[in-house]
Parts: C-alpha cells; sequence; structure tokens
C-alpha cells in the first residue's frame, strides 16, 4: 500500500452545506469552503496525501491558489503529514496551536505519549503500516500563524472560536463554529461503533480526558468533524454527553 492516491478516495462527502469531509486510511481531512471561492483545509492527513486533497479541491470546483488556509489541530504525522507540501503548492497560510509550533517546525522531538496496553498494541499496529505502506519522508514546516485560547481565525463565513485542548499533544487546539454548530476536536474526539470516544496516544491521559469533558459540554455543537471515525452529523450534544472517556482504551 503506498501513499493515499485520488483513485483511493470517494467524492468529497458533505457534511454541511460549506464543509466537505475527505476520508482517508489514517487522519482525514476536512475541506471548508471561504467567502470569495476560497477554502481552508482542517488538517492534512500523513506524506504523500497532497495530491489526493488538491485533486478533491479540483472536484469542487477549486484550484490549488484557492486553498487559503491550512489548520492544524496538531502535530502528529497523520495531521500534519502533507502541510508542507500543500503550502509549497498553494502558498496556504498554516496555523497551529501555539504549544505545537515547534514539533510541526522541527524545533523540538514530538513528546512521548503515554500508551495503555490497548493502545500500545494500536501504536504498534499504526507504526507498521506506515512502514508497509512507504510513505514519504515527513517534511517539517513553518507555522505562519500561532493559535491560542481565546483566538478567532479570520477569513472564514463566520466567526471561528479556537480552544486550546491539551492531553494529546500539548498545543492540541479545537475549533468551534457557533452559527453553524459545528466542532473540529482534533484527535481528542474520535468515534467508532456508533459512540463518541476518546482520542488514543496521548501525552497525558488525564489532561486529555479534561479536554474531552470540556468539548462535550459546549454549547451549540449538532455536528463533531472528528479526523478518525465517521463524522457525528446530527445530535452530538446528546452523543457526546454519553461518553465515557476515562474507560476508553483501558
Amino acid at each position: 500500500m503506498g501513499p493515499p492516491s485520488v483513485r483511493d478516495m470517494d467524492t468529497p462527502i458533505p457534511v454541511t452545506e460549506t464543509i466537505w469531509h475527505l476520508p482517508f486510511p489514517v487522519g482525514h481531512v476536512y475541506l471548508v469552503a471561504l467567502p470569495g471561492d476560497g477554502y481552508a483545509a482542517v488538517d492534512t492527513s500523513v506524506p504523500g496525501s497532497a495530491p489526493a486533497i488538491l485533486d478533491a479541491l479540483a472536484r469542487l470546483g477549486g484550484r490549488p491558489g484557492d486553498l487559503r488556509q491550512i489548520v492544524l489541530t496538531h502535530s502528529h504525522i497523520d495531521h500534519m503529514g502533507s502541510a508542507a507540501d500543500l503550502a509549497a503548492v498553494t502558498g496556504a497560510t498554516v496555523l497551529a496551536g501555539a504549544d505545537d509550533v515547534p514539533y510541526i517546525s522541527g524545533a523540538a522531538p514530538e513528546p512521548t505519549p503515554q500508551l495503555t496496553a490497548a493502545e500500545q498494541a494500536l501504536y504498534e499496529q499504526v507504526s507498521a503500516g506506515f512502514a508497509e505502506a512507504g510513505l514519504p519522508p515527513l517534511r517539517h514546516l513553518d507555522v505562519d500563524v500561532a493559535l491560542h485560547e481565546g483566538d478567532t481565525i479570520d477569513g472564514w463565513s463566520e466567526p471561528v472560536r479556537v480552544l486550546h485542548v491539551p492531553g494529546h499533544t500539548p498545543g492540541s487546539i479545537a475549533l468551534h463554529l457557533p452559527a453553524s454548530r459545528v466542532l473540529f476536536p482534533g484527535d481528542l474526539i474520535a468515534t467508532g461503533e456508533g459512540r463518541a470516544i476518546l482520542g488514543p496516544i496521548n501525552i497525558d491521559r488525564a489532561t486529555a480526558v479534561a479536554s474531552f469533558r470540556r468539548l462535550a459540554a459546549l454549547d451549540g455543537v449538532d455536528t463533531v468533524c472528528v479526523p478518525h471515525g465517521d463524522p457525528v452529523r446530527t445530535g452530538a450534544r446528546e452523543v457526546l454527553a454519553a461518553a465515557t472517556p476515562e474507560r476508553d482504551w483501558l
């Protein structure tokens, strides 16, 4: 298995009128329509995914230069993996949580995660899959805009609140769009078997659980655009309220 190609992807799947889900084997990407025929990408999947992302953009009627922003929810390889390639081709502005900037730029090594036994098995499986896939080497890149708690991202069709939600990585962020009731949680929240679960492979499990609970308690969330699993398209508040992150991955 090599890096994903466009033939491995379906047509971008509408989540809302302005958001599309690009399902990748590991690390989904979301494209968001911006005013004036532009787009933002939330995360970029693994290295080698840029051609598939650009083709998906073309299917929506966009050209490479129409990708104006790349927002990285955190620094892991399945989220920032193709950011450098995309930024080079499109000239997009790269935004990420301030505390993850050293890992994205390559100025510091990624912190070592605290793994439960279940997570260790998953980590080894995913790592072996990456090795077998022959992915291109990870390219680090500079971050143009370091994001902090309470920031608002400019250029979208509605206010975008930045939430600092550490635990998965030190600088993990979530994006909350109150007007359209959409949440991009990064890896704090995943889905599986019809329920919301804590994302695995965290640097601080207790902090990650607390961040999960913070997101679950947000008012004004109907849709959750998770990077792993299926997006929660309706009734997200109930799905999140029923979650038991304290018991996940034990």
